[in-house]
């Protein structure tokens, strides 16, 4: 598909390999003019010593610039910036932080008109005139792509911190000016082809999701037949409802479970994003570092089928059916459902935003960190109540339709990793040489 040049040569470097004959190779400190660290300075002040300061938050690693969209202003005095104000053409990297799945180098383009310099995790690097600002950014995406930051990380406390002065020895291989413009030209258009690639795929997804909930939603307030009858719920927020079915305070179809936990079942946890967990979180991916208590008669028993709520996040949609016995944090509450209540449907219903929504106006707290929506709470809210027998079929219809729509959204994110891996793949070719794009 691509051209080779002409004549290779070896670079002596094993991840870069064969190079064009004619580039050179150097250390890329002698690509720039200096590497110098940021400052955090003093909350905002709103006078002329306010600055933006950017930070490792606001890279974009994905179109290797900066993210505009939450900008941190600081209080720096004039006498303490220096000659760390950043200028068009800067490349900022990433000294210190990294999260499991991110190492610290990354690096990303300034080319912004606002006046701005980097926090203290983030280092500037000015580009000499012999370097494409935009080039050497490519070459430090392949650099991360391949690792190669990997070995100048030092970790310090679960924090990792990069040795600059280790890592910009690393080799650059450089062809001239002119073929640097070429090759950046060539790859500011297709890696925006690809970006536009996988936004519109994302957005696919995103449109996925919001009909599931959609359909969701539907099926659950106003069930599957198109053609039953319906009467007003005398709920403003719910609307109709079909005539048959009920509106019923959790009082009378919840009781409160407040059993001691027992020794041998899995200690589980109830997201946001997914319900009550099936089974125990490792140790490995506790990332939030839940605090176990060793004495299990603290935790809560729940049972296959109960309900188990955070009172501290159900304001945000932390609720959802158990499907298997276990314990539950004691910041946890257990409602045991009486055979007019599927927890399955229920977890459907709730999980809906106006029921989100429900479960926010009967939390108590004056912020939303505070918030707790507790038993008193929670027996007042309503719930939509069809036979039970409706509520099997409801569940087995949005069963369905979620495995259809999951299926679909993991061909799209399928589709988008192979983008991302062209893409990776793409410069790491063109910047080191293996393709001729001139």
């Amino acid at each position: 598909m691509f051209k080779k040049y002409d004549a290779y040569k070896d670079s002596g470097v094993e991840w870069l390999g064969t190079i064009p004959s004619n580039w050179d190779i150097f250390s890329l400190k002698r690509s720039i003019d200096g590497c110098f660290n940021g400052l955090w300075g003093s909350d905002p002040k709103e006078n002329n010593d306010d600055i933006v300061v950017l930070r490792v938050a606001d890279f974009d690693r994905n179109k290797l610039v900066i993210d505009n969209s939450k900008l941190t202003l600081r209080n720096i005095k004039k006498s303490e910036i220096g000659n760390r104000l950043l200028k068009k053409g800067d490349l900022l990297i990433e000294k210190s932080g990294g999260g499991d799945k991110t190492l610290v180098g990354c690096v990303v383009l300034f080319n912004e008109n606002y006046k701005a310099l980097t926090s203290n995790f983030v280092a500037k690097m000015t580009p000499k005139s012999n370097v494409n600002s935009y080039f050497l950014n490519y070459f430090f995406a392949a650099l991360y792509a391949n690792n190669i930051n990997y070995q100048s990380i030092k970790q310090t406390t679960g924090i990792q911190n990069l040795d600059t002065n280790s890592y910009l020895n690393e080799k650059l291989a450089l062809p001239s000016l002119h073929e640097q413009e070429a090759i950046v030209s060539f790859l500011n258009q297709k890696t925006s082809e690809i970006d536009q690639a996988i936004a519109i795929k994302e957005q696919q997804i995103a449109l996925l999701n919001e009909r599931k909930q959609i359909v969701i939603q539907k099926a659950v307030t106003q069930g599957l037949d198109p053609n039953v009858p319906m009467k007003n719920s005398g709920v403003e927020w719910i609307g109709q409802i079909p005539e048959h079915w009920e509106i019923r305070a959790n009082r009378t179809i919840f009781k409160e479970r407040n059993e001691q936990g027992k020794e041998g079942l899995p200690l589980l946890s109830v997201s946001i994003h997914s319900g009550v967990s099936n089974e125990e979180i490792s140790e490995e991916d506790n990332v939030r570092g839940r605090v176990k208590i060793e004495d299990k008669s603290k935790y809560i028993l729940v049972k296959k089928g109960d309900i188990a709520f955070n009172m501290m996040r159900a304001w945000q949609g932390g609720i959802g059916a158990v499907s298997v016995d276990g314990m539950v944090s004691p910041a946890y509450i257990v409602a045991k459902p009486n055979d007019l209540i599927n927890s399955e449907f229920f977890e459907y219903q709730y999980r809906c935003p106006e029921f989100i929504q429900q479960m926010d106006r009967y939390s108590k707290g004056i912020t939303d960190f505070r918030k707790r929506l507790y038993w008193d709470g929670f027996k007042q809210l309503v719930t939509v109540v069809p036979p039970l027998e409706e509520q099997l079929k409801i569940v087995e219809q949005i069963k369905a339709i979620e495995q259809q729509t999951n299926f679909a959204i993991q061909i799209k994110n399928q589709q988008i990793e192979k983008l991302k891996e062209y893409k990776t793949t793409l410069i790491n070719d063109a910047v080191t040489g293996k393709i001729k794009v001139a």
